[in-house]
């Protein structure tokens, strides 16, 4: 379903095993130590609980931004990638399940969204790549279910992920309840047979 193959940000040069490795520990190491402790997270604690010294890390990821960026990006990757496994179930199942998943994406990435853009900026190459790639994977779910009938015609993906981004960013609220109000808001995409009017 996605289409980052093609795509040079997304794509990554080729490693050794070990060092593959190593990225990707660290890669996790980094999700989860900015998720626990803020874009304040230190680099040691990341090489510490990558199990990795702090040497490995920089070799990777020769600045806090490289490894932000490429958390990021490897989220987006994970987003995209999860749309195949979604892929037999209805169209408009497949729909809402990607549109939860991308709800969880944003809100989870918002700090480091926020990182990138205060030293990238919005219009940096990462995040055109990245914007690419998400409309390559959501529009195609959406048009399979507008084409089954399962979804209103003249809904465009741009409102739809702007829907769902803003309620991704609403703060008042725990997870479960978000994910309540995202479902509550996609039954609006439905498509209903108008009454005819004599």
């Amino acid at each position: 379903m996605s289409n980052t193959s093609t795509d040079t940000t997304l794509a990554q040069r080729p490693l050794r095993a070990d060092a593959a490795r190593n990225r990707e520990k660290l890669i996790a190491a980094g999700r989860e130590a900015f998720a626990s402790d803020g874009a304040g997270a230190s680099l040691e604690d990341v090489a510490r609980r990558a199990g990795v010294g702090i040497g490995t890390l920089y070799r990777h990821f020769p600045s806090r931004i490289d490894l932000v960026e490429a958390i990021y990006v490897d989220e987006v990757r994970a987003l995209c990638d999860s749309a195949d496994g979604l892929m037999g179930l209805p169209p408009w199942d497949a729909l809402v399940g990607w549109l939860h998943r991308f709800l969880r994406y944003v809100a989870a990435k918002q700090a480091l969204a926020a990182d990138l853009f205060a030293h990238l900026g919005e219009d940096a190459d990462v995040f055109r790549s990245c914007r690419a790639a998400v409309f390559a994977t959501g529009e195609p779910l959406l048009e399979r279910a507008q084409h089954a009938g399962a979804v209103r015609p003249d809904a465009s993906f741009i409102e739809v992920i702007q829907l769902v981004g803003a309620i991704a960013k609403i703060t008042s609220a725990e997870p479960v309840e978000i994910e309540r109000i995202l479902s509550v808001a996609l039954d609006g995409l439905r498509y209903e047979t108008q009454p005819s009017r004599t």
